[in-house]
Order: C-alpha cells, then sequence, then structure tokens
C-alpha cells in the first residue's frame, strides 16, 4: 500500500471529510469520518504533512494533531478555493486542501497557542460589546426624541444628562417611557462595568507581555493594539518584511495592473478589520495632537501640504506597522523619531 504523505481536511462540526494523496500526487483515498475517529484515525498513520482551512476550531485541532506527530499547516479559505476543480462539496473542498497544502508558494496562517486565542476572544467580545452599547445609547436618544427632548451626542455627555437634566423632563414624560429609559439606563450601566472587566483582562495581559510593553512606545500604539497585534501574528518574523505584514493587514494599495501599467486604488482592507481599525484611530490620533517636536512631526507635515488628510492616516498607520515589525522581529526598543 502507497504510503500517505499529504492529508486535507474539511472540518466541520460532526462529520469531516479526509482525502489522502501519496508522494507522486495520486489520490489514494477521500472518505467521511466522524468527529470522535479523527484523532484515532490520525494517531495510527505516519508522520505527514495535514492541511485544513483556517476556520471556526481550527486552531484547536491543528494543536490536538500537532500533539501526534504530524506537521499541521493552516490556509485561508480564499487560498483553496482555486483549487476545487468541481462544484462545491465536502469531497471536492478536501481535495483541494489536499493539493493546495503541498503547495510550495502557499501562504499559511501561522497556529495560535489557546492563551493566543483566549486573548483575542477577549478583544473580540469587547468590541462586541461597545457595538452594543453604541446602539443602546442610540435607542435611549431616538426614543427621548420621539417626545421633544434632545440629547448632546456621545456617551459621556448621555450620562451628565441623567445626572443633571432627566429629572427636569421626567414629570413631562410618559410613566412608562420613563420606566423604559431607566431600564435602558440600567442595561447601559450593566455593559459599561462589563467592559471595565474586559479592559482590566486585556491590560493585564498586555503588562505580562515582554512584546507588548516594547511596541507601547510607538506613538499611536496602545494597550489594545499591542496585545491585539501580538496575539494575532504570535511571531513576527514569519514576515519577511514590515510591508509584508502591512499587507496582511490590508494597509497597502490594491493593485489593478495590465499590460505593463501600474494601477493602484485605495488599499486593498484584506485581513484583520479590527487590527486595520485600530491602527487608523491610533495614526489619526498621532497626527491629531502633531507638533513640533512629535514623532513624525515633519514627515506628516510635508504629505499633509500635498494630499488628502485621510490619506496620510492610512499612510501613517502603514508605517507604524512597519515599525512594529522592526521592533518584534529584530528584538529592538523603539527610538523616536522626529522627522
Amino acid at each position: 500500500m502507497d504510503t500517505i504523505h499529504t492529508i486535507g481536511i474539511d472540518l466541520a462540526k460532526s462529520v469531516f471529510q479526509i482525502c489522502a494523496f501519496n508522494r507522486a500526487g495520486k489520490k489514494l483515498f477521500n472518505k467521511m469520518l466522524r468527529r470522535n475517529q479523527l484523532l484515532r484515525f490520525l494517531s495510527n498513520i505516519e508522520s505527514c504533512l495535514i492541511g485544513m482551512e483556517a476556520c471556526g476550531s481550527s486552531h484547536y485541532w491543528a494543536r490536538e494533531i500537532g500533539k501526534l506527530g504530524h506537521t499541521v499547516k493552516l490556509m485561508p479559505p480564499q487560498y483553496v478555493k482555486p483549487y476545487v476543480k468541481t462544484n462545491k462539496n465536502d469531497a471536492a473542498d478536501a481535495e483541494a486542501i489536499c493539493e493546495a497544502v503541498s503547495r510550495p508558494n502557499m501562504r499559511f496562517v501561522s497556529v495560535k497557542s489557546e492563551e493566543q486565542q483566549a486573548l483575542l476572544l477577549l478583544h473580540r467580545e469587547r468590541d462586541g460589546v461597545v457595538r452594543d452599547r453604541t446602539a443602546l445609547i442610540n435607542r435611549i436618544r431616538a426614543s427621548l426624541q420621539e417626545f421633544g427632548v434632545s440629547i448632546p451626542a456621545g456617551r459621556f455627555r448621555l450620562q451628565i444628562w441623567f445626572r443633571e437634566d432627566f429629572a427636569l423632563v421626567e414629570d413631562c414624560l410618559p410613566k412608562m417611557l420613563c420606566n423604559h429609559i431607566k431600564s435602558m439606563q440600567s442595561r447601559l450601566m450593566d455593559l459599561e462595568k462589563y467592559l471595565d472587566g474586559l479592559d482590566t483582562q486585556i491590560d493585564r495581559a498586555s503588562q505580562e507581555s515582554r512584546q507588548c510593553q516594547a511596541i507601547r512606545e510607538i506613538p499611536g500604539v496602545g494597550r489594545l493594539t499591542s496585545s491585539a497585534l501580538v496575539a494575532s501574528i504570535g511571531d513576527a518574523r514569519e514576515f519577511d518584511s514590515g510591508r509584508q505584514l502591512s499587507a496582511w493587514l490590508g494597509l497597502v494599495p490594491s493593485q489593478h495592473s495590465s499590460g505593463g501599467k501600474s494601477l493602484l486604488l485605495g488599499i486593498s482592507k484584506r485581513g484583520d478589520s479590527y487590527l486595520r481599525r485600530m491602527f487608523i484611530h491610533g495614526a489619526r490620533a498621532v497626527i491629531r495632537h502633531s507638533k513640533p517636536g512629535k514623532p513624525y512631526y515633519e514627515w506628516i507635515t510635508n504629505l499633509l501640504n500635498r494630499m488628502h488628510k485621510n490619506k496620510v492616516i492610512v499612510a501613517l498607520a502603514n508605517k507604524l506597522v512597519r515599525v512594529v515589525w522592526a521592533i518584534l522581529a529584530r528584538d529592538q526598543k523603539y527610538q523616536a523619531q522626529t522627522v
């Protein structure tokens, strides 16, 4: 019997599709296994290369399969799709994964540790709770607006309004509405407390990480950005350059070039939108507080004189990502630049 050289696994909740190739690229089998059969099957074969799409539970399975001695590679689903030869089904997907993982130029996703995944889940939860808080504030303002009560925009102004002005209009509003507004205010306070708890956990993880502390010295890179980035990329040396990391975050121009003519449009917006948003917000803060003697002041001023402010923000975000890569990949300390 031919020796298994490469395996492609199409992950699911209960039933997994397994496709195996030998060293020559010949398909040996393409069969279905249930969830409780997967590790037992892989523990009974010799060590080989195993490919999976980076999706829900993929990092867990990569860690568990790696403990059995196999080499596990995760790939972005969009890079696997071109290898599907027929209509989409589990068997075709598993075969495409098996073929894609053996390509020498394939780009892989680093397998995250349990600690990295847990920290990223805290970030995702915080991001979701912030959206919930914003939606709740908008519903409070809209509900009162229907009865002619105008509240200044912003959550801090809303807190001041509840503390100082709500009692002034309470008698003019229906009792049912007042009870409803108070209930929403209580929910808003609970969300604020929950967010404070999440921030405390994220801050603790950031303070315990030497890498987070190193890149927090960079202007525009705070506790959220530093901890999310370190947890996402793991080892920065997996990227060949700072530009490659910036491209991974979608902060480089997208190309539509053909016939020897280069056409660069807006940024590609690939990769992690959460991290990209954090860096852009950080760059916006740096530009807002930029003044002589501050890092990158002259560089920012020269760009602002010849292009739109939003372009300068993205350009600075790109620059910050490159600085982050240099510090993490070369294990250096940040040195402030005033140009």
